[in-house]
């Protein structure tokens, strides 16, 4: 196939959607397919393009396999509801021309947009219709719900506008897939039925996260003994994760249990106000993004995971920290309302408490760190999940399948697209699999 994708985030950036994207386009070329990319350059977390970018606009280069093409875009140093809007335009009306070039002068089979960013999208699915290309949504957000439930909008008459749109532009692709099925529900309430829609799980290479000795380097250079307990936190540091919560846990327990300690890995913009609020706190840590090779070595360090969340981000996303979480065999803890899709990915994996409630976070540490047996058994499962419904190369090779038009039709809630594992082994190239997993992951 020859196959067009069109997302606002991919690689060099190490975290979230840029991760997938990447290793979505680059599977399909491993597999034959053409595939090409427009995009724009690198920013997040850190919310700054590189200045090696910045004279790249509109010039294509061959990644991994794929032709990636760069926009110019508009990136806030400080990000705020509007300023976010703003930012998802400029892509928008950035990538049209190369997006409406490509389509009628390469002719692709298949056009794939990812949310965020929906105003992008849009123009995707109109195009696709006119030159006779199917149409698919990827859904990695529900950047609408999201930016009112937290709070980064709050004018219900611009809400009520932008959900239209949103329904507009859901109904106007063949495909819409998303990454839980919970998340698979919420389309359904949207007005999507099952024949359009789908579970397609955000993956995880199990053979690059694998149980190993907690013993690492970060113990080390943290000066960290074997009888230290770690909690980890490894993703994007932003509004939605309510890591505050994790700093109230680390200072609640600082005195009575100084051997339990709080490490926290990645980037993001409220980095600087968590460090602030741990000032003087010497059981609380802090790492920057950790180079790919490294990344198992700090998901071992854990003794057990934690996902902090505010309860109006329930079901907006699934954590894609979850499937190395899992493969890592190490337990977690996870805020979650009973009934959501996390609670039900978790159960009996780790422990699940009310979002937003630092005494039960504290609890439940307390809990993990004194019952060695109970991380084992829950780290065990974790790894068996992993690899049955986590696994890359399957659930890549289904989607493949499932766009050539050569799976069970899209409603028949097909297994592969589930991420379900089965018998197919796909032969990845070794550059493919050399991409590891980037750290840490949102």
């Amino acid at each position: 196939m020859r196959v067009l994708l069109v997302g606002i985030n991919y690689a060099p950036d190490l975290i979230g959607v840029a991760k997938y994207n990447a290793e979505l386009c680059e599977s399909l070329a491993a597999e034959g397919h053409e595939v090409k990319v427009i995009t724009a350059p690198p920013y997040y977390p850190a919310w700054k393009i590189p200045p090696a970018f910045k004279s790249s606009y509109f010039r294509s280069r061959e990644i991994g396999g794929v032709q990636v093409t760069r926009t110019p875009i508009y990136v806030p140093g400080h990000p705020s509801g509007a300023k976010r809007l703003v930012h998802h335009a400029s892509f928008a009306l950035t990538s049209a021309a190369p997006v409406l070039f490509q389509a009628l002068s390469w002719r692709p089979d298949i056009m794939i947009a990812v949310a965020p960013s929906l105003m992008s999208a849009a123009f995707v699915s109109f195009v696709a219709r006119r030159v006779g290309a199917k149409s698919w949504l990827h859904v990695q957000d529900f950047e609408v719900d999201a930016a009112f439930d937290l709070g980064l909008l709050r004018n219900p008459n611009l809400r009520k506008w932008m959900l239209k749109a949103e329904a507009a532009i859901l109904r106007s692709f063949d495909h819409v897939s998303t990454i839980s099925q919970a998340m698979v529900e919420r389309l359904r309430i949207k007005g999507l039925g099952p024949d359009k829609t789908a579970e397609v799980r955000n993956w995880i290479d199990t053979s690059a996260i694998c149980p190993g000795s907690r013993m690492t380097r970060y113990r080390q250079d943290l000066k960290l003994g074997e009888s230290d307990i770690v909690a980890l936190y490894s993703g994007t540091m932003s509004n939605k994760q309510g890591l505050e919560l994790v700093i109230e846990a680390a200072i609640g327990l600082e005195k009575s249990q100084p051997h339990i300690h709080f490490i926290l890995a990645g980037e993001g913009p409220h980095k600087t106000r968590l460090e602030q609020l741990a000032t003087g706190h010497r059981n609380i840590h802090f790492l920057g993004l950790q180079p790919v090779d490294s990344f198992n070595q700090l998901m071992a360090t854990a003794d057990f995971h934690l996902i902090p969340q505010k309860a109006e981000a329930a079901d907006l996303v699934l954590p894609s920290k979850l499937g190395a979480i899992f493969a890592s065999a190490r337990p977690v803890i996870a805020m979650a309302e009973e009934g959501t899709g996390l609670a039900a990915e978790v159960t009996d994996a780790g422990i699940v408490i009310p979002p937003g409630d630092s005494a039960a976070l504290e609890l439940a540490i307390c809990q993990l760190s004194g019952a060695p047996a109970l991380c084992e058994h829950f780290g065990a499962e974790g790894r068996r999940r992993a690899v049955d419904r986590w696994d890359r190369r399957t659930i890549v090779h289904r989607w493949s399948e499932a766009m050539a038009g050569q799976g069970n039709a899209i409603g028949q809630q097909n297994p592969g697209l589930k991420g379900a594992a089965d018998d197919i082994v796909v032969p990845v190239d070794d550059a493919v699999r050399s991409r590891g997993i980037p750290s840490p992951l949102v």
